[in-house]
């Protein structure tokens, strides 16, 4: 096989041309945004079934993101291939959906094809291509121009700026429609369970804080030679300090306990509420573990107490709880 000479300065060249290319037409958008994007949202926060957005080619790959992002928004979305629509699933759109045509030209054969029966079926259309005065535009009941001067390949072909445009359109969309649902982070957790940003999002500090018999804790009148026994046994590096009917009090730690090496006066006998952390940084067990993460950082603590609405200690966890539960 022929080998292709590699020109460094010909490939940087090329790439930031299409990237300028590209910027470009993003930068042209908002100056495009009028009333039409407010009855677009309007018709989308009003559809009582599903939008459903179709495309062909490149459109269709840009639609079939649109739909995933609208889903996770707070949209129920899918994406409807407008060939395989012609043999029958035209089915799965009903008189209660939003459709959303996605075509540069405006003019693609597969989507004018179900024109009629979108039109018969009764349910609102909504446009999303390069050029106003197609049939595909002037046929939808609000149309949103996404044009580019020139396509990112140099050849003005494939198309490249003019699906940018279009998925950044379609993220206007989503993002718009999120803000106006109020839609919150246990909102987009209960479509992303999985991975990751899901723990981030559903797990709970009484999810991973310890309990019970694991809780180490002690009162105030207990020696500091007591409360170290308390500590090896929790494998926490803290115990808290609590007074006769479990309210916290104080807390102790592996670096109160170095600190306290260093005092010319230490003494293992002494009662751990002259050497604790009086009122330390503690939280409810129903904020997120995500947020319990960020206290800790924040204050640059390794641990944490858990409390009730009475101040009652009813768990602790530590920064390996929260790193083994993968919320980092």
């Amino acid at each position: 096989m022929e080998q292709i000479a590699i020109h460094p300065d010909n490939i940087l060249n090329m790439a930031r041309r299409v990237i300028e290319i590209e910027q470009a037409a993003i930068s042209s958008l908002p100056t495009r945004l009028d009333q039409a994007f407010v009855e677009a949202c309007r018709l989308m926060l009003a559809c009582e079934g599903r939008v459903i957005v179709t495309g062909m080619g490149k459109s269709g790959h840009i639609g079939g993101k649109i739909a995933a992002t609208l889903a996770s928004t707070g949209t129920p979305s899918f994406f409807v291939h407008p060939g395989e629509a012609s043999h029958g699933d035209l089915g799965m759109i009903t008189g209660r959906d939003v459709v959303i045509a996605l075509s540069n030209s405006g003019e693609t054969a597969e989507m004018l094809a179900i024109l009629p029966v979108i039109k018969r079926i009764g349910v609102p259309l909504l446009a999303m291509t390069g050029r106003p005065g197609s049939t595909l535009a002037e046929s939808a009941d609000v149309h949103l121009d996404v044009g580019v001067d020139r396509e990112a390949c140099p050849l003005n072909l494939a198309p490249t700026a003019s699906t940018t445009a279009t998925l950044v359109m379609g993220d206007a969309l989503a993002v718009a429609l999120l803000d106006a649902r109020g839609f919150q982070p246990e909102d987009f957790a209960l479509s992303h369970p999985g991975g990751s940003l899901g723990r981030r999002l559903l797990l709970h500090v009484r999810d991973v804080m310890h309990t019970g018999h694991s809780l180490p804790k002690v009162g105030p009148r207990q020696t500091v030679k007591q409360a170290l026994l308390i500590m090896s046994s929790g494998g926490l590096g803290m115990t808290a300090v609590v007074d006769d009917e479990d309210r916290l009090i104080g807390l102790f730690t592996d670096g109160d306990l170095r600190r306290l090496l260093d005092r010319s006066d230490f003494d293992l006998d002494c009662p751990i509420e002259r050497v604790m952390t009086p009122d330390p940084r503690h939280c409810s067990a129903n904020v997120l573990a995500a947020e319990a993460m960020s206290i800790m950082e924040r204050d640059q603590i390794n641990g944490l107490l858990v409390v009730d609405e009475e101040k009652r200690l009813v768990g602790a966890l530590n920064m390996h709880d929260l790193l083994r539960a993968g919320v980092a």
